[in-house]
């Protein structure tokens, strides 16, 4: 499989599904354009809402992409890579459209992120999610204020510190899904309703709710040059190759 972002237009909802072949992780040329397709698709007045999914039936999203992180020798390239994550997320926030996400399995880093930053997100009982970037000796800096908005403050720090994974029926609990099926074929009926009654809604009423329910992160915009230069320089770190190649390691045992 290669990489890719496509979007198409169905019944006034547009959907973009994005893949790579690891676990659909995410180098810089997807993240930049999966930003730029939903702020794309974000100014068609004929569409209603914006639904964001993975290919494949297992993890939903890996995060970032270790090949690329590995990659990475200098500032100004790591600062570009997380700021990709940002740009995304920003997307998410400021496109003006009701933001879907549809989560298939395991996610993990920014994959979190993606989630946190939906608008409604669906998931099967299989989505367990884990903040894992401590694992490579880095944090969730860039994710962490659209998690925090989700499950708050301490239960964010406990996330990016244990890097354990929580269940599905957990993230429920803690808003950030909306909907847990027993199994992809259920979600994808219940998301087909919803999308549904979704494109019958009225157009200054959904971006009207779109607006208040992001009111007050305004700040997001400041902490971000911050948070970005905190990742950026940590994996830069002799100790976080190796952090990434151990993990690499194991992941090939397997």
């Amino acid at each position: 499989m290669n990489e890719f972002v496509i979007s198409e237009i169905k019944n006034n909802i547009a959907e973009i599904t994005f893949g790579t072949p690891k676990s659909n992780s995410l180098p810089g040329a997807i993240l930049e354009k999966l930003a730029q397709t939903i702020l794309e698709e974000g100014v068609k007045k004929e569409v209603k809402a914006i639904l964001i999914k993975s290919v494949g039936e297992k993890a939903f999203c890996a995060g970032a992409s270790f090949d690329e992180l590995l990659a990475i020798d200098e500032l100004e390239t790591s600062k570009k890579f997380f700021g990709g994550f940002a740009k995304v997320l920003n997307a998410m926030r400021n496109c003006g459209k009701i933001v879907v996400v549809r989560v298939q399995g395991k996610t993990t880093g920014g994959g979190v992120g993606i989630a946190c930053g939906a608008d409604y997100c669906f998931a099967t009982k299989d989505a367990a999610l884990a903040l894992t970037e401590i694992n490579l000796g880095i944090g969730p800096f860039v994710i962490g204020p659209y998690v925090e908005r989700k499950i708050g403050k301490s239960q964010f720090s406990a996330m990016a510190i244990d890097a354990e994974f929580r269940s599905a029926e957990w993230a429920e609990q803690h808003n950030i899904y909306h909907s847990v099926s027993e199994n992809i074929a259920e979600m994808d009926a219940k998301l087909g309703d919803f999308l549904q009654k979704l494109s019958t809604r009225s157009d200054e009423a959904l971006a009207l709710i779109k607006k208040v329910s992001w009111d007050g992160t305004d700040y997001f915009n400041i902490l971000m040059p911050d948070r970005i230069h905190m990742s950026a320089s940590l994996i830069l770190e002799d100790s976080a190759k190796k952090n990434i190649e151990a993990i690499k390691e194991r992941l090939r045992a397997k």
